[in-house]
């Protein structure tokens, strides 16, 4: 799937605060080795090389386009095109990052106990991951998917690999040696047209849109607003109010 870096960060404070209050929670001062899994255009490795100037830090992101993005930054990091599905590091890492990324990815019962293993002892594995997939945005989406004449081709556009936090726990638990697992419910106030819509064209709704061909998509966007726009009504002060919830978890070896 291709992505637009400059749509995605079109809402860059809303999708950089989660990575601020998921760093804040790591409880190391000075990790020799850090690597930000999905990096994307590098706003959360930006903070990484912030909070620890001495570190080596890396960012791993599978878009060209992000990776080109984050490359051209001036972050202090080493930039690597790759996915983490078959990411396999030579060394451990003292914090494995990851900022809204691994709902991206299926069967996360085995994805874990992997990427613990390339977590060094007394090192961190920190992720936040969005939990909102029953929220109206995510439920007409696929719904609109589901019911248009579309339909065939979306089948699998895209699953729901987020799990819950008890389930987290049971998969985490027994890998490391502290474990802390919260969720947040950011309330977005959001302005312009359609603003719920271009949320999440930077980010979920690819998956429905790359398979249609240009008719297809235009009818599926005309749909999919219509029903947003009565789902997220404008307010009379001309702001829209996104509800958004997300999970975190810190997992120190």
């Amino acid at each position: 799937m291709s992505w637009d870096p400059d749509l995605y960060m079109r809402f860059a404070n809303e999708r950089t605060r989660p990575a601020m209050e998921l760093l804040a929670r790591v409880p190391l001062t000075a990790p020799g080795s850090v690597i930000d899994l999905g990096c994307g255009p590098g706003n959360s490795t930006t903070l990484l090389a912030a909070r620890w100037p001495t570190a080596q830090i890396e960012g791993l992101e599978s878009s060209p386009e992000m990776l080109a993005k984050a490359q051209a930054s001036s972050v202090r990091a080493k930039f690597i095109q790759g996915d983490i599905e078959s990411w396999n590091p030579s060394a451990p890492y003292d914090v494995v990052f990851s900022n809204a990324t691994l709902h991206w990815i299926g069967d996360h019962r085995a994805l874990l106990p992997r990427i613990m293993h390339h977590v060094a002892k007394t090192g961190v594995l920190a992720f936040q991951v969005p939990r909102n997939f029953d929220a109206p945005s995510h439920v007409l989406m696929r719904d609109v998917a589901n019911t248009g004449p579309w339909a065939a081709k979306l089948a699998h556009a895209r699953q729901v690999n987020v799990l819950s936090p008890a389930d987290y726990f049971a998969i985490i638990a027994p890998l490391s040696t502290a474990l802390d697992i919260w969720e947040t419910t950011y309330l977005h106030v959001l302005e312009g047209d359609d603003p719920v819509l271009a949320w999440v064209s930077g980010t979920g709704l690819r998956p429905f849109l790359e398979p249609l061909d240009a008719q297809e998509r235009e009818a599926f966007v005309a749909q999919y607003r219509a029903r947003l726009r009565e789902a997220y009504p404008r307010r009379g002060e001309g702001k829209t109010l996104l509800p958004f919830q997300r999970l975190f978890a810190v997992a120190r070896r």
